[in-house]
């Protein structure tokens, strides 16, 4: 008889099997989390130019203006990640699991990264290609974006290379794929519509480019459900931003 079962009833019903939220129940959260993001960041930023340059009370229009200067749209990021984690970490403890496992917040191999990059630089590679071959121009590429210096520039920099890819990455690959892999849609239709969903959240982009972004989402959903790491697409993520960034082409 084993330890459980000595311990009577009442010890076997209080261990309940790990709980996943369902698929509705994870597009709730995943908006709850994108709402913390907005506020939080957009609060927070208000503050910081109120404090920085004096400004208050701007406009819709003053504040769309602003957020295109780089490192003030990378400050919003950087203030809002952290809310948006917070609401997937209580989300995750309400349903008794633990945050790293659910995430999958596991290191992945020397191999799966190397092969990981190599197939980011192939596709990155194709897209340029493909992009000159068919005379395609991109208007919404980020090289007019106004830094401010080499602290803006820095600021701009973790912002959209480190925040930018934690924040989207732990609830597109992490959070979102947990709960939909597990329902009716399966892993691999998991990887798809997170794909999809991630592609055309990129609203500051035409469809040629979402499309490309969507190549990409299903890249780093495959390496998700490959080496069961978030971990992992955060890398891809960064590493494809930094690259971009720095060519003065679109990041996400």
């Amino acid at each position: 008889m084993s330890e459980l079962e000595k311990a009577g009833p009442s010890a076997a019903g209080s261990t309940r099997p790990p709980r996943t939220w369902d698929f509705m129940q994870t597009l709730l959260v995943v908006l709850l989390a994108y709402g913390a993001f907005v506020l939080t960041g957009g609060f927070a930023l208000r503050l910081l130019l109120a404090a920085y340059g004096g400004t208050k009370n701007l406009t819709p229009a003053e504040f769309q203006a602003v957020w295109e200067q780089g490192r003030w749209q990378a400050s919003g990021i950087i203030l809002g990640t952290p809310a948006a984690i917070a609401v997937l970490w209580v989300a995750v403890r309400m349903a008794g699991r633990d945050f790293a496992d659910y995430l999958a917040l596991n290191w992945p191999s020397r191999d799966e990264v190397v092969c990981g990059f190599g197939v980011m630089i192939i596709l990155m590679t194709i897209d340029t290609f493909v992009t000159i071959k068919l005379g395609m121009v991109e208007p919404q590429t980020n090289s007019g974006i106004l830094v401010g210096g080499a602290i803006g520039l820095f600021t701009l920099a973790i912002g959209i290379c480190v925040g930018a890819p934690v924040f989207e990455e732990f609830v597109f690959r992490g959070f979102m794929f947990r709960g939909w892999s597990q329902s009716f849609l399966g892993p691999y239709g998991a990887v798809v519509l997170t794909a999809a969903l991630w592609a055309l959240n990129h609203t500051q982009y035409g469809w040629y480019d979402r499309s490309w972004l969507f190549a990409i989402g299903l890249v780093l959903g495959y390496f998700r459900l490959r080496a069961n790491s978030t971990w992992l697409p955060v890398m891809l993520h960064s590493g494809m931003n930094t690259g971009v960034l720095f060519l003065g082409g679109p990041y996400v």
